[in-house]
């Protein structure tokens, strides 16, 4: 085995959209599990699991993967958001806490549809300053390479990325959805994104009752259409609003969406505008 991760030749490719936020510190973890709402008591270093942040009333505000590399340094691998608002938000936060949030913007991100060379599941590894992720499944492997020199700029690829998420049921929330779901309702229990057994965090009260009490009434569902549709478009079924677009990618005349809709509905022609949308299964694979 090489010490270096090898070349992906032609394979890698840019990754614009996707952050790194670093909490360090004596208190970097004591943080994150007072604040996000998955469990990090299990986590081990060298291992991630999505997770996110939820404002007091429950909603998301955002969506990450949280990478422990020891007590006290922690990644969040933050899609489509600023990342500089998401840290300056957490600093608020921080009070007499032995933390520091900062934007790694010297560490370029880049990705690619093939099989990780020694990142499997929710290990990370990292080899000579370059961490690599396995955000794929056997049936179709995907990695992240952090840290890794420039890599090409591939619309494609990027946009082929945004579909494989969509179809896994991995929200890609812009800042106009930025907290307007609860995790239930961005099915975030499909890829093992939030605990109800863990202590406080913000949102977390609605979070469990929801859970406990069984009052879940909406989640995710996966739509293809012919033509491109933009996340906050209404989703009609018999002429009446039955869910709303959150996210949303396409390439080649095929569209997806993800929609959060009524988990009991019947099944009926769908929407959005003048456009007839078809539903499909999400696909299992990226829990972890």
């Amino acid at each position: 085995m090489h010490d270096k991760l090898q070349p992906l030749p032609g394979a890698l490719f840019a990754m614009p959209d996707l952050h790194v936020v670093e909490l360090a510190g004596r208190d970097a973890t004591t943080f994150a599990q007072a604040q996000f709402i998955n469990d990090l008591n299990g986590l081990q270093p060298g291992h991630w699991q999505w997770s996110g942040w939820l404002t007091p009333k429950g909603r998301t505000v955002a969506l990450f993967a949280v990478a422990s590399w020891s007590d006290d340094r922690i990644w969040l691998l933050l899609p489509d958001l600023d990342p500089s608002g998401l840290a300056e938000a957490l600093r608020r936060f921080v009070f007499r806490s032995k933390v520091a949030v900062t934007v790694r913007d010297d560490l370029v991100v880049g990705g690619a549809f093939a099989k990780p060379e020694r990142a499997e599941r929710n290990r990370f590894v990292e080899h000579d300053g370059v961490a690599e992720f396995d955000l794929g499944t056997p049936e179709m492997p995907r990695l992240l390479r952090v840290g890794c020199p420039a890599p090409a700029v591939d619309d494609a690829a990027l946009q082929r990325w945004r579909m494989f998420d969509l179809e896994h049921g991995l929200p890609r929330l812009g800042p106009d959805q930025s907290g307007q779901w609860t995790p239930q309702q961005l099915s975030l229990e499909r890829i093992r994104g939030f605990s109800v057994k863990k202590g406080c965090y913000p949102g977390q009260e609605i979070v469990a009752r929801t859970h406990f009490l069984g009052k879940a009434k909406r989640g995710l569902a996966l739509l293809e259409s012919d033509r491109a549709i933009a996340p906050g478009a209404e989703v009609t079924g018999d002429a009446r609003a039955v869910g709303t677009v959150v996210a949303s990618a396409g390439q080649d005349g095929r569209h997806l969406s993800l929609a959060v809709m009524p988990l009991d509905r019947e099944a009926t022609p769908l929407s959005v505008g003048d456009s007839p949308v078809g539903e499909r299964p999400l696909r299992e694979g990226l829990a972890r």
